[in-house]
């Protein structure tokens, strides 16, 4: 299978709105309870930054997801270290695309200087938690009981890798 990473445009946001509408409606890996407007999903991504970068997936040029890196916190003194995040389209997962997708995203964190990257993830999301253990990502913390979503009272674990 042939990937392609694109940088994400503006242009590009409905694309990205239908994929992560999709989790909002049918999943807890997002704790957005209801669609998002295309304006707070433009807060989420960056376009053109020094640090952070968000690219859309291609499988075989078929659009299969899209992933980025963000801040950890919005504070200076965190700019060694960065939040990654992929979604894959429904049917795109088990194919090895997420891992392909992590370790390109790795890369692109390590040629700006970013030395950690961290994975905030859904307690019940298992297939996330495998593929970043997969990936040689510790979990360095485990917050209990902190979301609810389709009346589960759910975790949230980080998971950590220093690049």
């Amino acid at each position: 299978m042939k990937l392609e990473f694109t940088p994400i445009q503006e242009t590009d946001l409905p694309k990205v709105k239908g994929i992560y509408d999709w989790y909002i409606a049918n999943s807890t890996a997002t704790f957005h309870t209801e669609p998002i407007s295309l304006e707070e999903l433009k807060e989420l991504l960056y376009f053109n930054h020094h640090l952070y970068h968000s690219f859309l997936i291609y499988a075989d040029d078929e659009l299969a997801g899209y992933c980025f890196t963000t801040h950890f916190k919005k504070r200076q003194a965190y700019n060694r270290t960065a939040e990654v995040t992929i979604y894959l389209k429904d049917g795109f997962g088990g194919k090895g695309i997420g891992k392909k997708s992590l370790y390109f995203l790795e890369e692109k964190a390590r040629v700006n200087g970013i030395k950690n990257l961290l994975g905030i993830i859904t307690g019940d999301n298992t297939g996330s938690i495998s593929l970043f253990q997969k990936c040689g990502y510790f979990e360095c913390a485990n917050f209990k009981n902190v979301g609810e979503k389709f009346g589960k009272i759910l975790d949230v674990v980080a998971y950590q890798k220093e690049i």
